[in-house]
Protein backbone atom coordinates (compact mmCIF):
# COMPACT_ATOMS: atom_id res chain seq x y z
CA UNK A 1 0.00 0.00 0.00
CA UNK A 2 1.96 3.16 -1.20
CA UNK A 3 1.55 5.99 0.83
CA UNK A 4 1.71 8.85 -1.64
CA UNK A 5 -1.66 11.01 -1.31
CA UNK A 6 -4.02 8.44 0.14
CA UNK A 7 -7.64 9.15 0.63
CA UNK A 8 -8.59 6.12 2.61
CA UNK A 9 -12.65 4.56 3.19
CA UNK A 10 -13.00 2.56 6.49
CA UNK A 11 -16.13 0.58 6.34
CA UNK A 12 -16.48 -0.79 9.95
CA UNK A 13 -19.40 -3.04 11.02
CA UNK A 14 -20.09 -0.99 14.55
CA UNK A 15 -20.37 2.28 15.51
CA UNK A 16 -18.32 1.93 18.46
CA UNK A 17 -15.27 -0.09 19.26
CA UNK A 18 -14.26 -0.71 15.70
CA UNK A 19 -14.46 2.99 14.97
CA UNK A 20 -12.25 3.13 18.60
CA UNK A 21 -9.57 1.10 17.43
CA UNK A 22 -9.10 2.41 13.80
CA UNK A 23 -9.29 6.01 14.91
CA UNK A 24 -6.22 4.54 17.41
CA UNK A 25 -4.16 2.86 15.06
CA UNK A 26 -4.29 6.01 13.04
CA UNK A 27 -3.63 8.45 15.62
CA UNK A 28 -1.20 6.24 17.49
CA UNK A 29 1.43 5.22 14.45
CA UNK A 30 0.98 9.18 12.94
CA UNK A 31 -0.28 8.30 9.87
CA UNK A 32 -1.33 11.42 8.33
CA UNK A 33 -3.27 10.27 5.06
CA UNK A 34 -6.92 11.23 4.75
CA UNK A 35 -9.34 8.87 6.36
CA UNK A 36 -12.84 8.25 6.25
CA UNK A 37 -14.82 5.62 9.02
CA UNK A 38 -18.17 4.91 7.93
CA UNK A 39 -19.70 2.29 10.43
CA UNK A 40 -22.02 -0.07 8.17
CA UNK A 41 -24.03 -1.37 11.45
CA UNK A 42 -24.91 -4.36 10.59
CA UNK A 43 -22.89 -7.58 9.99
CA UNK A 44 -20.95 -8.95 6.88
CA UNK A 45 -23.72 -11.51 6.01
CA UNK A 46 -26.26 -8.65 4.90
CA UNK A 47 -23.76 -7.37 2.74
CA UNK A 48 -23.29 -10.45 1.09
CA UNK A 49 -27.03 -10.47 0.35
CA UNK A 50 -26.85 -6.80 -0.58
CA UNK A 51 -23.86 -7.28 -2.84
CA UNK A 52 -24.90 -10.87 -4.05
CA UNK A 53 -28.90 -11.33 -3.70
CA UNK A 54 -29.02 -11.89 -7.51
CA UNK A 55 -26.00 -13.87 -8.30
CA UNK A 56 -22.15 -14.16 -7.74
CA UNK A 57 -21.67 -13.53 -11.72
CA UNK A 58 -19.86 -9.95 -12.87
CA UNK A 59 -17.60 -9.23 -9.87
CA UNK A 60 -16.21 -6.36 -11.60
CA UNK A 61 -19.23 -4.62 -11.94
CA UNK A 62 -19.92 -4.56 -7.82
CA UNK A 63 -18.86 -1.18 -6.81
CA UNK A 64 -19.16 -1.16 -2.86
CA UNK A 65 -19.90 2.42 -2.61
CA UNK A 66 -22.43 2.36 -4.93
CA UNK A 67 -24.47 -0.53 -3.20
CA UNK A 68 -23.67 1.60 -0.02
CA UNK A 69 -24.91 4.68 -0.77
CA UNK A 70 -28.37 3.16 -2.18
CA UNK A 71 -28.79 1.80 1.23
CA UNK A 72 -27.96 5.05 2.95
CA UNK A 73 -30.16 7.07 4.72
CA UNK A 74 -27.81 9.45 5.97
CA UNK A 75 -26.76 11.97 3.78
CA UNK A 76 -23.63 13.16 5.67
CA UNK A 77 -22.64 9.39 5.06
CA UNK A 78 -24.05 10.13 1.49
CA UNK A 79 -22.05 12.90 0.75
CA UNK A 80 -18.82 10.53 2.11
CA UNK A 81 -19.59 7.44 -0.36
CA UNK A 82 -19.47 10.20 -3.23
CA UNK A 83 -16.45 11.08 -2.44
CA UNK A 84 -12.67 8.95 -4.64
CA UNK A 85 -10.64 7.07 -2.05
CA UNK A 86 -7.27 5.17 -3.26
CA UNK A 87 -8.03 2.30 -0.67
CA UNK A 88 -10.87 0.69 1.04
CA UNK A 89 -10.84 -0.99 3.87
CA UNK A 90 -13.51 -3.46 5.30
CA UNK A 91 -13.41 -4.24 8.92
CA UNK A 92 -16.42 -6.72 10.01
CA UNK A 93 -16.63 -9.78 12.59
CA UNK A 94 -16.61 -13.44 11.68
CA UNK A 95 -19.99 -14.20 14.01
CA UNK A 96 -20.05 -17.85 13.46
CA UNK A 97 -22.94 -17.83 15.76
CA UNK A 98 -25.04 -15.82 13.72
CA UNK A 99 -28.51 -17.49 11.75
CA UNK A 100 -26.58 -16.57 8.43
CA UNK A 101 -23.47 -17.96 9.28
CA UNK A 102 -22.51 -19.32 5.79
CA UNK A 103 -18.83 -20.57 5.02
CA UNK A 104 -19.00 -20.63 1.44
CA UNK A 105 -20.42 -17.31 1.51
CA UNK A 106 -17.41 -15.53 3.96
CA UNK A 107 -15.12 -17.34 1.83
CA UNK A 108 -16.09 -15.83 -1.65
CA UNK A 109 -16.30 -12.57 0.48
CA UNK A 110 -12.49 -12.73 1.82
CA UNK A 111 -11.64 -13.75 -1.55
CA UNK A 112 -13.31 -11.01 -3.57
CA UNK A 113 -12.12 -8.18 -1.30
CA UNK A 114 -8.80 -8.52 -1.67
CA UNK A 115 -6.86 -5.31 -2.44
CA UNK A 116 -7.73 -2.01 -0.94
CA UNK A 117 -6.82 -0.30 -3.77
CA UNK A 118 -9.25 -2.09 -6.10
CA UNK A 119 -12.47 -3.43 -4.53
CA UNK A 120 -11.54 -3.16 -1.02
CA UNK A 121 -9.70 -5.11 1.39
CA UNK A 122 -11.45 -7.22 4.07
CA UNK A 123 -10.41 -8.18 7.66
CA UNK A 124 -11.96 -10.53 9.35
CA UNK A 125 -12.03 -10.46 13.44
CA UNK A 126 -12.00 -13.82 14.76
CA UNK A 127 -14.72 -14.05 16.46
CA UNK A 128 -15.61 -10.33 16.44
CA UNK A 129 -13.72 -7.05 17.02
CA UNK A 130 -13.37 -7.37 20.78
CA UNK A 131 -10.57 -9.93 19.86
CA UNK A 132 -7.98 -7.12 19.78
CA UNK A 133 -8.45 -6.45 23.39
CA UNK A 134 -8.09 -10.44 24.42
CA UNK A 135 -4.92 -10.07 26.11
CA UNK A 136 -3.78 -10.39 29.62
CA UNK A 137 -0.71 -9.13 29.81
CA UNK A 138 1.60 -7.19 26.96
CA UNK A 139 2.95 -9.75 25.41
CA UNK A 140 0.30 -11.99 26.85
CA UNK A 141 2.29 -15.59 26.28
CA UNK A 142 -1.05 -17.10 26.59
CA UNK A 143 -2.48 -15.69 23.39
CA UNK A 144 -1.49 -18.07 20.96
CA UNK A 145 -3.56 -20.79 22.38
CA UNK A 146 -6.13 -18.47 23.20
CA UNK A 147 -9.98 -19.87 21.55
CA UNK A 148 -13.79 -19.23 21.83
CA UNK A 149 -15.97 -21.83 21.47
CA UNK A 150 -19.60 -22.00 20.05
CA UNK A 151 -21.22 -22.44 23.43
CA UNK A 152 -19.85 -18.81 24.59
CA UNK A 153 -21.03 -17.20 21.32
CA UNK A 154 -24.42 -18.62 21.13
CA UNK A 155 -24.81 -17.34 24.59
CA UNK A 156 -23.62 -14.16 23.80
CA UNK A 157 -20.65 -14.92 26.81
CA UNK A 158 -17.62 -13.63 24.89
CA UNK A 159 -17.69 -10.11 25.35
CA UNK A 160 -17.73 -10.11 29.09
CA UNK A 161 -15.25 -12.56 29.01
CA UNK A 162 -12.92 -10.06 27.75
CA UNK A 163 -13.94 -7.67 29.55
CA UNK A 164 -12.94 -9.76 32.67
CA UNK A 165 -9.91 -11.17 31.10
CA UNK A 166 -8.21 -7.68 29.32
CA UNK A 167 -5.38 -6.37 30.31
CA UNK A 168 -6.24 -3.95 33.66
CA UNK A 169 -9.87 -5.50 33.42
CA UNK A 170 -10.36 -2.36 31.27
CA UNK A 171 -10.79 -1.28 27.69
CA UNK A 172 -9.35 1.92 29.05
CA UNK A 173 -6.62 0.28 30.69
CA UNK A 174 -5.23 -2.21 27.65
CA UNK A 175 -2.83 -0.52 25.20
CA UNK A 176 -1.96 3.36 25.14
CA UNK A 177 1.35 3.45 23.95
CA UNK A 178 2.97 3.08 20.63
CA UNK A 179 5.35 -0.20 21.41
CA UNK A 180 2.13 -1.51 23.18
CA UNK A 181 0.50 -1.49 20.25
CA UNK A 182 2.81 -2.87 18.05
CA UNK A 183 3.59 -5.94 20.03
CA UNK A 184 -0.62 -6.53 20.40
CA UNK A 185 0.25 -6.38 16.08
CA UNK A 186 2.78 -8.76 16.03
CA UNK A 187 1.31 -11.34 18.74
CA UNK A 188 -1.86 -11.12 16.47
CA UNK A 189 0.75 -11.84 13.03
CA UNK A 190 2.97 -14.31 15.06
CA UNK A 191 -0.91 -16.17 16.09
CA UNK A 192 -1.72 -15.58 12.29
CA UNK A 193 1.41 -17.58 11.44
CA UNK A 194 0.58 -20.22 13.70
CA UNK A 195 -2.76 -20.92 12.14
CA UNK A 196 -1.59 -20.92 8.48
CA UNK A 197 1.45 -23.39 9.12
CA UNK A 198 1.11 -25.00 12.79
CA UNK A 199 4.39 -23.72 14.07
CA UNK A 200 4.70 -21.27 16.67
CA UNK A 201 6.74 -18.15 16.18
CA UNK A 202 7.75 -15.55 18.79
CA UNK A 203 5.95 -12.45 18.11
CA UNK A 204 9.17 -10.84 17.36
CA UNK A 205 10.12 -12.92 15.06
CA UNK A 206 7.05 -12.49 13.34
CA UNK A 207 7.26 -9.35 11.05
CA UNK A 208 10.19 -11.17 8.86
CA UNK A 209 7.77 -14.08 7.80
CA UNK A 210 5.23 -11.53 7.40
CA UNK A 211 4.83 -12.19 3.50
CA UNK A 212 3.23 -15.90 3.90
CA UNK A 213 0.01 -14.09 5.86
CA UNK A 214 -2.75 -15.44 3.39
CA UNK A 215 -6.08 -14.30 4.97
CA UNK A 216 -8.12 -16.66 3.38
CA UNK A 217 -5.55 -19.55 4.49
CA UNK A 218 -6.49 -18.47 8.30
CA UNK A 219 -10.21 -18.34 6.88
CA UNK A 220 -9.81 -22.11 5.90
CA UNK A 221 -8.41 -22.81 9.15
CA UNK A 222 -11.05 -21.18 11.59
CA UNK A 223 -13.74 -22.62 9.33
CA UNK A 224 -12.09 -26.16 10.04
CA UNK A 225 -12.18 -25.68 13.57
CA UNK A 226 -15.61 -25.01 13.74
CA UNK A 227 -16.66 -27.83 12.01
CA UNK A 228 -13.97 -30.50 14.00
CA UNK A 229 -13.96 -28.75 17.04
CA UNK A 230 -16.89 -25.93 17.75
CA UNK A 231 -14.16 -23.26 18.56
CA UNK A 232 -12.41 -20.44 16.03
CA UNK A 233 -8.94 -19.65 17.82
CA UNK A 234 -9.21 -15.70 18.94
CA UNK A 235 -7.80 -13.51 16.28
CA UNK A 236 -7.67 -9.38 15.08
CA UNK A 237 -6.58 -9.02 12.12
CA UNK A 238 -7.90 -5.27 11.19
CA UNK A 239 -4.70 -4.07 12.88
CA UNK A 240 -2.80 -5.80 10.11
CA UNK A 241 -3.56 -2.53 8.19
CA UNK A 242 -0.49 -0.77 9.52
CA UNK A 243 1.30 -3.77 8.30
CA UNK A 244 0.01 -3.26 5.05
CA UNK A 245 0.13 0.41 5.34
CA UNK A 246 4.02 0.29 6.08
CA UNK A 247 5.21 -2.63 7.74
CA UNK A 248 8.48 -0.04 8.52
CA UNK A 249 5.82 1.51 11.65
CA UNK A 250 5.81 -1.90 13.58
CA UNK A 251 9.97 -1.63 13.37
Amino acid sequence: MSEAKKNILILVEGAKTDVKIMEKLFSIYGIDAKFQIVPYCTNIYTLYKEMFSDDIDGFEDKDIRLILRAREKDLEKKKILDDRYTDILLVFDLDPHDPQYDPENIKLMQKYFSDSSDMGQLYLNYPMVEAFYHLESIPDDQYCDRKVFMTELKNKQYKSRVQKETRGNAYSKFANKKDEYTIVILQNLAKALFLINGQVVEYNEALELSSLVDLNIILQRQVQNLEKHKFVYVLCTCIFFIMDYNRKLLI
